[in-house]
Protein backbone atom coordinates (compact mmCIF):
# COMPACT_ATOMS: atom_id res chain seq x y z
CA UNK A 1 0.00 0.00 0.00
CA UNK A 2 2.86 2.36 0.79
CA UNK A 3 4.42 1.77 -2.61
CA UNK A 4 1.04 2.27 -4.28
CA UNK A 5 0.60 5.66 -2.58
CA UNK A 6 3.99 6.72 -3.96
CA UNK A 7 3.10 5.38 -7.41
CA UNK A 8 -0.16 7.32 -7.49
CA UNK A 9 1.68 10.47 -6.40
CA UNK A 10 4.09 10.13 -9.33
CA UNK A 11 1.17 9.66 -11.70
CA UNK A 12 -0.75 12.74 -10.51
CA UNK A 13 2.35 14.95 -10.55
CA UNK A 14 3.00 14.04 -14.18
CA UNK A 15 -0.68 14.11 -15.23
CA UNK A 16 -1.04 17.74 -14.05
CA UNK A 17 -4.80 17.43 -13.79
CA UNK A 18 -5.30 15.46 -17.02
CA UNK A 19 -6.68 12.29 -15.38
CA UNK A 20 -6.92 9.25 -17.67
CA UNK A 21 -8.79 6.41 -15.93
CA UNK A 22 -7.39 3.56 -18.04
CA UNK A 23 -3.79 4.66 -17.61
CA UNK A 24 -4.31 5.28 -13.90
CA UNK A 25 -5.82 1.82 -13.30
CA UNK A 26 -3.10 0.20 -15.41
CA UNK A 27 -0.42 1.95 -13.35
CA UNK A 28 -2.01 0.81 -10.08
CA UNK A 29 -2.65 -2.78 -11.16
CA UNK A 30 0.61 -3.17 -13.05
CA UNK A 31 2.86 -1.71 -10.38
CA UNK A 32 1.07 -3.66 -7.64
CA UNK A 33 1.57 -6.88 -9.59
CA UNK A 34 5.29 -6.25 -10.09
CA UNK A 35 5.84 -5.34 -6.43
CA UNK A 36 3.80 -8.29 -5.19
CA UNK A 37 5.75 -10.62 -7.47
CA UNK A 38 9.04 -9.29 -6.10
CA UNK A 39 7.82 -9.73 -2.53
CA UNK A 40 6.84 -13.36 -3.10
CA UNK A 41 10.18 -14.15 -4.76
CA UNK A 42 11.84 -12.47 -1.77
CA UNK A 43 9.86 -14.66 0.63
CA UNK A 44 10.99 -17.77 -1.22
CA UNK A 45 14.62 -16.65 -1.05
CA UNK A 46 14.45 -15.59 2.61
CA UNK A 47 12.75 -18.65 4.13
CA UNK A 48 15.86 -19.59 6.11
CA UNK A 49 16.27 -16.18 7.75
CA UNK A 50 12.57 -15.36 8.02
CA UNK A 51 12.11 -18.16 10.55
CA UNK A 52 14.78 -16.54 12.75
CA UNK A 53 13.12 -13.11 12.91
CA UNK A 54 10.09 -12.41 15.08
CA UNK A 55 8.53 -10.01 12.57
CA UNK A 56 8.72 -12.54 9.70
CA UNK A 57 8.37 -15.93 11.38
CA UNK A 58 4.64 -16.13 10.62
CA UNK A 59 4.99 -15.75 6.85
CA UNK A 60 3.20 -18.39 4.80
CA UNK A 61 6.34 -20.13 3.55
CA UNK A 62 7.87 -20.30 7.03
CA UNK A 63 4.65 -21.82 8.35
CA UNK A 64 4.55 -24.24 5.37
CA UNK A 65 1.08 -22.99 4.45
CA UNK A 66 2.15 -23.15 0.79
CA UNK A 67 5.06 -24.83 -0.95
CA UNK A 68 8.04 -23.08 -2.50
CA UNK A 69 7.00 -24.30 -5.95
CA UNK A 70 3.50 -22.95 -5.42
CA UNK A 71 4.92 -19.61 -4.32
CA UNK A 72 7.23 -19.44 -7.36
CA UNK A 73 4.28 -20.11 -9.66
CA UNK A 74 2.24 -17.45 -7.90
CA UNK A 75 5.10 -14.94 -8.09
CA UNK A 76 5.54 -15.63 -11.81
CA UNK A 77 1.81 -15.12 -12.43
CA UNK A 78 1.81 -11.84 -10.50
CA UNK A 79 4.84 -10.66 -12.45
CA UNK A 80 3.24 -11.56 -15.77
CA UNK A 81 0.09 -9.62 -14.85
CA UNK A 82 2.10 -6.65 -13.62
CA UNK A 83 4.58 -6.32 -16.46
CA UNK A 84 1.94 -7.23 -19.04
CA UNK A 85 -0.46 -4.55 -17.81
CA UNK A 86 2.22 -1.87 -17.74
CA UNK A 87 3.54 -2.91 -21.15
CA UNK A 88 0.17 -2.92 -22.86
CA UNK A 89 -1.48 0.13 -21.30
CA UNK A 90 1.35 2.49 -20.35
CA UNK A 91 4.80 3.35 -21.73
CA UNK A 92 8.16 1.76 -22.39
CA UNK A 93 9.80 4.04 -19.82
CA UNK A 94 7.38 2.91 -17.11
CA UNK A 95 8.13 -0.72 -17.96
CA UNK A 96 11.87 0.00 -17.88
CA UNK A 97 11.70 1.28 -14.31
CA UNK A 98 9.48 -1.64 -13.31
CA UNK A 99 12.18 -3.97 -14.64
CA UNK A 100 14.92 -2.01 -12.87
CA UNK A 101 13.07 -2.04 -9.56
CA UNK A 102 12.26 -5.75 -9.81
CA UNK A 103 15.78 -6.76 -10.90
CA UNK A 104 17.46 -4.75 -8.16
CA UNK A 105 15.13 -6.01 -5.43
CA UNK A 106 15.09 -9.69 -6.34
CA UNK A 107 18.40 -10.09 -8.16
CA UNK A 108 20.81 -7.76 -6.37
CA UNK A 109 19.26 -7.13 -2.96
CA UNK A 110 17.48 -10.37 -2.00
CA UNK A 111 19.93 -12.80 -3.58
CA UNK A 112 23.17 -11.10 -2.54
CA UNK A 113 23.58 -7.71 -0.89
CA UNK A 114 21.02 -8.17 1.90
CA UNK A 115 23.05 -11.03 3.34
CA UNK A 116 26.58 -10.08 2.28
CA UNK A 117 27.08 -6.33 2.47
CA UNK A 118 26.47 -3.37 4.75
CA UNK A 119 25.51 -1.53 1.56
CA UNK A 120 22.44 -3.72 1.09
CA UNK A 121 20.15 -0.93 2.31
CA UNK A 122 21.60 1.46 -0.26
CA UNK A 123 21.13 -1.06 -3.07
CA UNK A 124 17.60 -1.86 -1.93
CA UNK A 125 16.70 1.83 -1.85
CA UNK A 126 16.91 1.93 -5.65
CA UNK A 127 14.10 -0.57 -6.01
CA UNK A 128 12.04 1.19 -3.35
CA UNK A 129 12.31 4.45 -5.30
CA UNK A 130 11.06 3.02 -8.60
CA UNK A 131 7.25 2.92 -7.98
CA UNK A 132 6.69 6.72 -8.08
CA UNK A 133 8.92 6.93 -11.16
CA UNK A 134 6.79 4.23 -12.82
CA UNK A 135 3.67 6.29 -12.13
CA UNK A 136 5.34 9.46 -13.44
CA UNK A 137 6.79 7.88 -16.59
CA UNK A 138 3.52 6.12 -17.39
CA UNK A 139 2.23 9.60 -18.20
CA UNK A 140 5.29 11.36 -19.63
CA UNK A 141 6.84 8.37 -21.49
CA UNK A 142 10.23 9.92 -20.73
CA UNK A 143 12.75 10.32 -17.93
CA UNK A 144 13.03 14.03 -17.22
CA UNK A 145 14.30 16.24 -14.41
CA UNK A 146 11.14 15.64 -12.37
CA UNK A 147 11.55 11.86 -12.61
CA UNK A 148 15.21 12.14 -11.61
CA UNK A 149 14.38 14.23 -8.54
CA UNK A 150 11.63 11.79 -7.52
CA UNK A 151 13.99 8.83 -7.91
CA UNK A 152 16.72 10.43 -5.79
CA UNK A 153 14.26 11.72 -3.17
CA UNK A 154 12.71 8.32 -2.56
CA UNK A 155 16.15 6.64 -2.56
CA UNK A 156 17.35 9.01 0.15
CA UNK A 157 14.17 8.52 2.20
CA UNK A 158 14.52 4.73 2.19
CA UNK A 159 17.83 4.67 4.07
CA UNK A 160 17.01 6.39 7.41
CA UNK A 161 13.60 4.70 7.27
CA UNK A 162 15.26 1.28 6.92
CA UNK A 163 17.90 1.98 9.57
CA UNK A 164 15.12 2.93 12.00
CA UNK A 165 13.47 -0.45 11.36
CA UNK A 166 16.78 -2.24 11.86
CA UNK A 167 17.38 -0.49 15.20
CA UNK A 168 13.81 -1.07 16.37
CA UNK A 169 14.13 -4.75 15.39
CA UNK A 170 17.82 -4.96 16.33
CA UNK A 171 17.61 -8.43 17.89
CA UNK A 172 15.81 -9.80 14.82
CA UNK A 173 18.55 -8.62 12.48
CA UNK A 174 21.20 -9.91 14.87
CA UNK A 175 19.56 -13.34 15.05
CA UNK A 176 19.41 -13.55 11.25
CA UNK A 177 22.96 -12.15 10.90
CA UNK A 178 21.90 -9.50 8.39
CA UNK A 179 24.75 -6.97 8.04
CA UNK A 180 22.80 -3.72 8.32
CA UNK A 181 24.74 -0.62 9.34
CA UNK A 182 23.37 -0.36 12.92
CA UNK A 183 24.50 -3.95 13.56
CA UNK A 184 27.89 -3.67 11.83
CA UNK A 185 29.02 -0.16 12.80
CA UNK A 186 26.83 0.52 15.82
CA UNK A 187 23.69 2.54 16.48
CA UNK A 188 25.51 5.84 17.07
CA UNK A 189 27.18 5.57 13.65
CA UNK A 190 23.84 4.69 12.07
CA UNK A 191 22.23 7.73 13.72
CA UNK A 192 24.83 10.04 12.18
CA UNK A 193 24.14 8.52 8.76
CA UNK A 194 20.39 8.93 9.34
CA UNK A 195 20.81 12.63 10.12
CA UNK A 196 22.82 13.17 6.92
CA UNK A 197 20.31 11.27 4.79
CA UNK A 198 17.31 13.11 6.28
CA UNK A 199 18.94 16.45 5.43
CA UNK A 200 19.73 15.20 1.92
CA UNK A 201 16.17 13.85 1.51
CA UNK A 202 14.63 17.18 2.52
CA UNK A 203 16.84 19.21 0.19
CA UNK A 204 16.28 16.83 -2.73
CA UNK A 205 12.52 16.82 -2.17
CA UNK A 206 12.56 20.63 -2.28
CA UNK A 207 14.28 20.44 -5.69
CA UNK A 208 10.84 19.73 -7.18
CA UNK A 209 9.87 23.22 -6.02
CA UNK A 210 13.14 24.75 -7.23
CA UNK A 211 12.59 23.27 -10.70
CA UNK A 212 8.98 24.53 -10.65
CA UNK A 213 7.23 21.14 -10.67
CA UNK A 214 5.26 21.87 -7.47
CA UNK A 215 3.98 24.88 -5.57
CA UNK A 216 4.55 26.61 -2.24
CA UNK A 217 2.19 24.35 -0.26
CA UNK A 218 4.33 21.33 -1.16
CA UNK A 219 7.54 23.18 -0.32
CA UNK A 220 6.37 24.39 3.09
CA UNK A 221 4.93 21.03 4.15
CA UNK A 222 8.03 19.15 2.98
CA UNK A 223 10.36 21.52 4.80
CA UNK A 224 8.33 21.30 8.02
CA UNK A 225 8.12 17.51 8.05
CA UNK A 226 11.82 17.29 7.20
CA UNK A 227 12.68 19.54 10.16
CA UNK A 228 10.45 17.50 12.49
CA UNK A 229 11.99 14.21 11.31
CA UNK A 230 15.49 15.63 11.76
CA UNK A 231 14.69 17.03 15.22
CA UNK A 232 13.33 13.72 16.49
CA UNK A 233 16.36 11.89 15.11
CA UNK A 234 18.78 14.27 16.86
CA UNK A 235 17.04 15.51 20.01
CA UNK A 236 15.16 12.38 21.06
CA UNK A 237 18.23 10.16 20.87
CA UNK A 238 19.20 9.42 24.46
CA UNK A 239 15.90 10.67 25.85
CA UNK A 240 14.21 7.34 25.14
CA UNK A 241 15.27 3.72 25.00
CA UNK A 242 16.87 3.02 21.62
CA UNK A 243 14.07 0.83 20.29
CA UNK A 244 11.44 3.42 21.30
CA UNK A 245 13.48 6.22 19.69
CA UNK A 246 13.85 4.16 16.53
CA UNK A 247 10.11 3.50 16.40
CA UNK A 248 9.43 7.25 16.69
CA UNK A 249 11.85 7.96 13.84
CA UNK A 250 10.19 5.21 11.78
CA UNK A 251 6.68 6.57 12.37
CA UNK A 252 7.72 10.10 11.36
CA UNK A 253 9.40 8.68 8.24
CA UNK A 254 6.04 7.24 7.19
CA UNK A 255 4.34 10.56 7.85
CA UNK A 256 7.06 12.34 5.86
CA UNK A 257 6.73 10.23 2.72
CA UNK A 258 2.92 10.18 2.93
CA UNK A 259 2.80 13.96 3.27
CA UNK A 260 5.24 14.40 0.41
CA UNK A 261 3.21 12.05 -1.80
CA UNK A 262 -0.07 13.78 -0.98
CA UNK A 263 1.15 17.31 -1.69
CA UNK A 264 3.03 16.13 -4.78
CA UNK A 265 -0.31 14.86 -6.09
CA UNK A 266 -2.24 18.03 -5.28
CA UNK A 267 0.18 20.96 -5.59
CA UNK A 268 1.59 20.36 -9.08
CA UNK A 269 2.63 23.09 -11.52
CA UNK A 270 1.91 22.68 -15.23
CA UNK A 271 5.06 22.93 -17.32
CA UNK A 272 6.79 21.24 -20.22
CA UNK A 273 9.05 18.37 -19.01
CA UNK A 274 12.79 18.68 -19.51
CA UNK A 275 13.65 15.42 -21.24
CA UNK A 276 16.70 13.43 -20.18
CA UNK A 277 15.87 10.04 -21.70
CA UNK A 278 13.09 8.61 -23.85
CA UNK A 279 12.16 4.94 -24.44
CA UNK A 280 9.68 4.17 -27.19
Amino acid sequence: MGNLIATVAGYFLAAQGDFQLVTFLAVCIGTSGVIASGCVFNNVIDQDIDKLMQRTQNRALVKKVITSNGALLYATLLGAIGFGTLGYFTTGMAVLFAVIGFAVYVGLYSLHYKRKSVYGTLIGSISGACPPVIGYCAVTAQFDVGALVILLTFCLWQIPHSYAIAIYRFEDYKAANIPVLPLVNGIESARKHMVAYIVAFTLMALALFVFNYVGTLYAVSTLLIGVVWLAITIVDFGRYEQHIWAKRVFVVSILAITSLSMFMSLDFVSLAPQTLLTVR
